[in-house]
Formats: C-alpha cells, sequence, structure tokens
C-alpha cells in the first residue's frame, strides 16, 4: 500500500490538508478568545443596564449579574466621566490589560497562543466599545481559567474536524487518483509486459486511449517505440537469414572463383597483346573475388577481420580501381580519374582499402548513370601532420535527404534506387578498423564528396 502511488498520494494529502488546518488553527483561536471576550464585555454591559435604569440594586443581584456575565466588576465611560457600574472583589491582583479596540491580527494571534501556553489562571482586564454606541469604553474584569479551557475545547474541535476533512478529502483524492492516473499507468505496464513476452506479436502493441494529455503522450511514445522495436527484431531475423544465405553463396562462390583463378594461369601465357594486358587486372580480379567471399563468410561468422596494415603504394590501388571502373563504363558519357601522386604510401591493408575506394567510386557512377547524364568521378590524396585524406568526388545529383540521415546504416543508407546501402556500412567499419573515417564531406546538386582519413600513426592515441 505505502509502495504504490496511490498509497503515498493519499498519505502526502492527508499531511497537506493537516498542514494548512495547523496554519488556520492559531487564526482560528484567537478569533474564537476574542468574540469570547467580546461576549464578555456584551454581557456586563447588558447587566449593567440594570443598575442605570433603576439606580441602586442588591448585593445579590449585582453577584448574580456579574456571575452570569463570568467577570468581577464593569466600568462605563459615559460622557467622558469614569464610572464603575458593577463590582465585587478581586481575588487576585490583574496582571494584564488588553484593549480590543485596536488590536491587529498578529497581536490577537500571540495574545492567544500565550493564553494556551499558560495554565496558571490569571486576572486580566479587558477593554472594548460598547455595543450601539451606548458610552465611549466599557471595562471589565476578569478571570482566565473558563477562557483557556473553551478555548482548548474549541482547538480540539477544530484539530479533530480537520483531520475528519483531511481524512475525507484524501480518500477522495485517493479513488480520484486510481480511477484517472494509476489505473492508466497499470494499463500502460500491462501493455509493456504483454509486449516484451512477445515483442514480434503486433497485436502487442498499445493502442493510445487516454484523455490525460501527458498519458496520451506517453502512449503515443511507447507505441512509436514498440513499432519500431518490432520492425528492428524482424529486419534482424530477415539480417540473419541473409547472412546465413550470403555464407552458403559465397563458399560456393570462391569454389567456382579458385577454378577459375586455375585458367587464368593459361591465360597470361597468352602472345595476344590485349589479352596480355588486360590478364594481370583479371587475375587481380578474380583474387579480390576469392579473398572477398572469404572476408563474406568470416564476417558471417562474426566481424570483418582484423586490417594486416603495411605501407601501400596509394597511386598503384588507385589506378586498379580506375581501370575497372572504367571497364565499366565503357559506352557511357563518364570520366573516371585521379591525381594521386607516384610514390605515394599510406598505412592500409591493400585488399580493404580497394574494397572501400572501389564502393564510393562504384556508387558515384551508379548515381551519374541514373540521372542519364555525363559526368565525372575523380579521386586524389592530400595529406596532414596527422592522417592522409583520400577524397572521392564526383558531379552527379547529390544524395537525397533519406540517405544522408542513415547514410553508413545498413539496408538504410542506400544512395541509389534499389541499393542496400551495404557498401558504405561496410566501408565505414573497414576504415575504422584502420583507426580512420569515412565522412560525407559535402553534397549537392553540384556533386558529392567523401573523405577517408587513414591516421599516420601506427599507434591508437
Amino acid at each position: 500500500m505505502l509502495n504504490t502511488l496511490s498509497g503515498r498520494f493519499l498519505i502526502l494529502t492527508t499531511i497537506f490538508v493537516m498542514l494548512a488546518e495547523i496554519l488556520i488553527f492559531a487564526p482560528s483561536v484567537a478569533r474564537f478568545r476574542e468574540d469570547y471576550l467580546l461576549a464578555r464585555l456584551e454581557r456586563a454591559q447588558i447587566a449593567s443596564l440594570a443598575l442605570l435604569v433603576d439606580g441602586m440594586i442588591s448585593d445579590e443581584l449585582e453577584d448574580e449579574l456579574l456571575k452570569n456575565a463570568e467577570v468581577y466588576n464593569v466600568v462605563l465611560r459615559r460622557d467622558q466621566v469614569r464610572q464603575l457600574v458593577l463590582a465585587t472583589p478581586v481575588p487576585r491582583p490583574i496582571e494584564q490589560t488588553f484593549d480590543l479596540r485596536d488590536s491587529m491580527a498578529p497581536v490577537l494571534i500571540r495574545d492567544a497562543m500565550m493564553r494556551l501556553v499558560k495554565s496558571e489562571p490569571e486576572v486580566i482586564r479587558v477593554i472594548g466599545a460598547p455595543v450601539r454606541e451606548a458610552g465611549l469604553l466599557i471595562e471589565v474584569t476578569m478571570d482566565t481559567s473558563s477562557l483557556r479551557a473553551a478555548m482548548i475545547e474549541y482547538g480540539v474541535r477544530i484539530l479533530v474536524l480537520s483531520a475528519v476533512i483531511s481524512v475525507i478529502t484524501a480518500m477522495l483524492l485517493f479513488i480520484a487518483v486510481r480511477i484517472l492516473l494509476v489505473k492508466p499507468i497499470k494499463g500502460v505496464v500491462d501493455y509493456m509486459q504483454r509486449y516484451a513476452a512477445a515483442p514480434e506479436d503486433a497485436r502487442q502493441i498499445i493502442t493510445p486511449s487516454s484523455n490525460v494529455t501527458e498519458l496520451r503522450e506517453a502512449e503515443d511514445a511507447l507505441r512509436q517505440l514498440q513499432m519500431e522495436l518490432t520492425q528492428a527484431l524482424r529486419q534482424k531475423d530477415r539480417l540473419a537469414q541473409l547472412g546465413s544465405a550470403v555464407s552458403k553463396i559465397s563458399h560456393d562462390l570462391r569454389n567456382i572463383l579458385t577454378s577459375a583463378q586455375l585458367f587464368t594461369d593459361r591465360i597470361e601465357s597468352s602472345e595476344d597483346p590485349l589479352v596480355a594486358r588486360l590478364a594481370p587486372k583479371l587475375v587481380n580480379s578474380i583474387t579480390r573475388a576469392v579473398n572477398l567471399c572469404e572476408n563474406t563468410l568470416a564476417f558471417g561468422k562474426a566481424e570483418e577481420p582484423a586490417p594486416r596494415l603495411q605501407m601501400v603504394a596509394l597511386n598503384d590501388l588507385v589506378e586498379d580501381v580506375v581501370d575497372g571502373e572504367r571497364l565499366a563504363t565503357e559506352g557511357q558519357n563518364i570520366e573516371i580519374s585521379e591525381s594521386v601522386l607516384a610514390g605515394t604510401h599510406v598505412r592500409a591493408d591493400p585488399e580493404q582499402l580497394f574494397r572501400v575506394i572501389g564502393n564510393l567510386v562504384r556508387n558515384a557512377r551508379q548515381a551519374i548513370v541514373a540521372t542519364g547524364k555525363p559526368g565525372a568521378v575523380h579521386i586524389s590524396c592530400s595529406d596532414t601532420k596527422d592522417a592522409w585524406i583520400i577524397e572521392v568526388s564526383d558531379t552527379g545529383p547529390g544524395l537525397p535527404a533519406k540517405a544522408q540521415e542513415h547514410l553508413f546504416t545498413p539496408f538504410q543508407g542506400g544512395v541509389s534506387k534499389g541499393g542496400t546501402g551495404l557498401g558504405l556500412a561496410i566501408s565505414a567499419e573497414l576504415i575504422r578498423g584502420h583507426g580512420g573515417d569515412v565522412t560525407l564531406a559535402s553534397t549537392g546538386p553540384d556533386g558529392t564528396v567523401f573523405c577517408i582519413r587513414l591516421p599516420k600513426s601506427d599507434v591508437a592515441i
């Protein structure tokens, strides 16, 4: 009970209502004291009328009048004359005088609290204005014992009533909170628990229904999260199935390419000048294809293998990429060029770097082909104090906004229609293995530029 939201709300409501009642306790008791004293002044004034009418009364009648008024004596000031109207012996000296004509609220509260604290009875003088302007002033002397007892009785009644009001208010708020807040929150929790048990089941996705703005926002956010998670889980299953299929295909393809390597050995011995020129590139391409299949099998088991870093002649590697892409662009009005200085060496895994640059160039070429217009792709290299920067730029149409949001996410960052986005995702992973990164430097109607940063240091900092 105490650990529930409604239970704690019940307790807090009771405490706060009691605190509010305690804050009004002092003014209430002070008001009661003032009314009590004013009532005694009014009774004393009424008692004094008998003397004013007859001029003389018996001692017995005077005592009875003073007892009914609960005072010892009465003094009236009429026409600037102060007159002791009724009097009996005062048992003790007068200890305090209270003037109710101009008393402020703080003074009344202070005097009331002091009266509650003092348990010993005292004789006090009370001064006030007569009712109906029957004189200038009325003054009585009285004992405080009955006043304090009445104040205590009134205070107890206030505290008891405050407690009852607190409990009733807390119960009503408890019921309201359970209906309006706790019950809808428990409904959301039930949805979450059922969804956690079967996240692939779309029937477990919450349907927002609350009329409370904050709860409705929570339900909407939960629904969005559940839908995204369900979609991600489905995609994860597809990726697992796809990974299994790719591993099988790569295994068989590797065997086929291995056989093809055996035939290329004979092609290299051909005396045909064209065959002799293209045979080494064909051998390199088949070798890279075999390596790719082997790496794909390794990726299906865990992840891309760690790069074998060495100093690589970048211009030779880039020339291989350019030559391969030029063969793919024959008959198309697309220029593939490079401006890497001869003798430029970078620290990288040659096979992985070839794949990364090849992916970027191939993406750029396909983007230009999709427009049906002529274009160009260019590879360049520069260096800074800490890194080599390889840029792949094109004059294509630029990347769409959706592709930019998930640029390096598999199956979401495809830059061409029908693309999977695997090329960029794999490229980013490979370069991260080198300690560098692949970034989109710029994109727009005038073209796109990707940057590959390879650190010069062979030690992570």
